[in-house]
């Protein structure tokens, strides 16, 4: 394997981002709102799912580690983003790019395998709903979700540690607004067939295993629901299941856009936009999706609001 040669490339340039001036001032407008949006968001749904005791179960525990990984994904990206929209700073060191690239993979695998775990979790209280406590218990869901942060930091170690040992001599302009996997192994002089490989090859494994559980998990909800005769009972069942499923195919389909192609087929403009969907929109609508679609939430929301207004 060959190593790095640091003295070759001491840092990138972000270069996924307009150079006009008019237009860097409205992205960064657009971009800083979103952003705040976002976090506020997560961080309400965080307050609700601690605060109110009707949340206190297996579903909205998933939901605030959810709702934390929407925090965490924007935050690697966007400071460094608006940065460069609003000072025009877009060169990164090698340090801080490949500390970007990890942890954004690390955040972003972490998120698949939760959502397969959400998946099973709402297979187990609509397919099994009188063993769903025992089934279900607090000890279990905290093993789970730390399982699910253990993988996801695992694998972007492995994913992490493939790119940076690829030599980078000739251009060090990255073609994203962010460090990310398909531009860095378009950067690289050496050849990078292997390290693909055993990328795809791993990703596809574990992301295939976390899609076969969701996929697999809403086929028996499904055939549950529909084997439902009140009408009130399933409705109830699929606004419980709803909000996970849009999320879950928000999410799938963005990162299955972005990482499940060879990098010789990585177009910079495509990738721009699709990296946007989950990396910027899917942490914003998330919360949105589950206040909407979730009667519960929606309450614990009001609640919250309500204090937070005689509060003040």
């Amino acid at each position: 394997m060959q190593r790095v040669n640091l003295s070759t490339v001491s840092e990138f340039v972000l270069v996924g981002l307009s150079d006009a001036p008019e237009v860097r001032l409205v992205l960064f407008v657009l971009f800083l709102f979103i952003y705040l949006a976002t976090i506020a968001g997560n961080i309400t749904i965080l307050i609700a799912v601690s605060t109110d005791t009707h949340l206190h179960n297996p579903m909205y525990f998933f939901l605030s580690n959810l709702s934390l990984l929407d925090i965490l994904c924007p935050t690697i990206t966007m400071p460094k983003m608006l940065e460069a929209l609003l000072l025009e700073k877009k060169v990164i060191s090698f340090t801080g790019c490949l500390f970007q690239l990890f942890f954004l993979i690390d955040v972003v695998g972490t998120e698949i395998f939760l959502l397969a775990v959400m998946a099973y979790d709402r297979y187990v209280a609509i397919c099994h709903p009188l063993k769903y406590l025992n089934t279900m218990s607090m000890k279990l869901c905290a093993h789970l979700a730390i399982g699910t942060w253990v993988a996801g930091f695992l694998n972007s170690l492995l994913h992490t540690s493939l790119i940076f040992t690829v030599l980078f001599c000739d251009s060090n302009q990255v073609d994203q607004y962010y460090c990310d996997i398909p531009p860095m192994l378009a950067l690289s002089c050496s050849s990078t067939y292997s390290r693909e490989l055993v990328i795809l090859v791993v990703a596809g494994v574990l992301g295939s295993a976390a899609f076969v559980i969701t996929l697999v998990s809403y086929i028996y909800i499904l055939l549950a629901i529909l084997s439902m005769k009140s009408s009130e009972s399933r409705n109830k069942a699929f606004s419980t299941c709803g909000s996970h499923l849009t999320v879950v195919c928000l999410f799938y389909g963005t990162t299955i856009c972005t990482y499940v192609r060879p990098s010789s087929t990585y177009s910079p403009q495509q990738g721009r936009i699709v990296s946007m969907l989950y990396g910027i929109l899917t942490p914003l609508l998330n919360p949105i999706i589950y206040s909407l679609r979730n009667k519960e939430v929606r309450c614990a929301l009001r609640r919250v609001i309500s204090q937070v207004r005689t509060a003040l």
